[in-house]
């Protein structure tokens, strides 16, 4: 019953599945942190209305006319 359950702890490691999940995890977050980035360079800011939605809204500055 254990080694049914924990197959982990007896199989030997696959180094070739553990560098392509490792490749697709750091492709993820680095396509994340880019996402980030370029709206925050564009201004944008994520506003949650009174119903809950979340919207994209260009940041505005009241000192401008």
């Amino acid at each position: 019953m254990f080694r049914a359950i924990n197959y982990e702890l007896y199989v030997k490691p696959n180094n070739v599945v553990m560098a392509i999940g490792l490749i697709g995890m750091t492709g993820c977050i680095g396509y994340i942190a880019y996402m980030r980035s370029k709206y925050k360079d564009m201004g944008y800011y994520t506003a949650v209305g009174p119903d809950g939605t979340e919207t994209f809204q260009k940041k505005v500055s009241k000192w401008e006319i």
